[in-house]
């Protein structure tokens, strides 16, 4: 386990960063979670004519800038995919794979690119269905596995878990070619609903269906309501105040995740506050545990 972190950051988009900008302003110790491409949204953009000082840019250009920025203050981005979060009263734990991490408080800047649940996803979760293979594997031994993946990153996670299951069913969501072992199969076909009883038992595809023991769906991101169990989404944005708290003590929230306008100079505002905020729980919280 890690040492517990001031802040974790979810996500490397305007408003993840200007929060990670603003995090090392005050001197935090802080995690920040994304990719490499920084976000997926930036890098497609053809012109971007609405962020105050850059004007008749790129996507790609801005993301340059974005990316000098970080390294002249640096910041690293830890590109790893965080799977749950669990409020633990006064920290967080971040659940990434095999590890996990802790931080005394927390900032979602997730976007808006997660792909709406599949039918029965949500109401199976923790019953069959999971979203961090190579933590659950060793449950699935000599099982059934149906493998649902989104990105060329969810091939490794399949390979992994193969070693340990029967059967491994591998649903690519985006095309080939596939790196995978020899005893995957590779279905080519759309996932429509999740079914069972008390546990998962079928997929149903769009031409058939598949039994299956589990099934973990491998996105870029899913929805902050999954991720965080408890926090309040409204018309499917995380629900904040003005100073961009959530309804969870200590876990904020900026930029497209909490609602339109879905803008970089919306959320990059929205990150610095989200940041000042969390600065402002943290003494409290010094203050509080000094006086017990």
């Amino acid at each position: 386990m890690s040492d517990r972190y001031d802040i974790a950051i979810v996500g490397s988009g305007a408003a993840g960063l200007s929060a990670a900008l603003n995090a090392k302003i005050r001197n935090k110790k802080f995690i920040i979670f994304g990719n490499k491409n920084l976000s997926n949204k930036i890098v497609r953009a053809p012109k971007i004519n609405n962020y105050l000082g850059f004007y008749g840019m790129t996507g790609p250009e801005i993301k340059e800038k974005f990316q000098e920025h970080l390294d002249y203050m640096g910041i690293e981005i830890t590109e790893e995919r965080v799977n749950n979060i669990y409020a633990m009263g006064d920290y967080f734990a971040l659940m990434v794979n095999d590890k996990t991490y802790e931080a005394s408080a927390l900032i979602l800047a997730t976007g808006m690119e997660y792909t709406q649940p599949l039918k029965g996803e949500e109401e199976f979760i923790g019953r069959g269905v999971g979203y961090c293979a190579t933590c659950d594997a060793p449950l699935y031994k000599e099982k059934v596995v149906t493998i649902i993946g989104y990105n060329k990153e969810a091939e490794e996670e399949a390979n992994f878990v193969s070693e340990l299951a029967s059967l491994v069913y591998y649903i690519p969501m985006y095309k080939g070619p596939f790196e995978l072992n020899g005893n995957i199969e590779v279905v080519e076909d759309k996932p429509v609903e999740i079914k069972g009883g008390m546990k998962v038992d079928t997929l149903v595809l769009k031409d058939g269906e598949l039994k299956t023991d589990g099934i973990f769906v491998l996105k870029d991101s899913i929805s902050p309501g999954q991720l965080v169990p408890g926090l309040k989404i409204t018309d499917g944005h995380i629900e904040v105040d003005r100073l961009m708290q959530t309804n969870i003590e200590g876990c904020f929230a900026a930029g497209d995740c909490v609602g339109k306008p879905y803008q970089y100079i919306k959320a990059a505002g929205e990150g610095n506050i989200a940041t000042l905020s969390a600065a402002s729980y943290l003494e409290k919280l010094k203050a509080k545990n000094k006086n017990k």
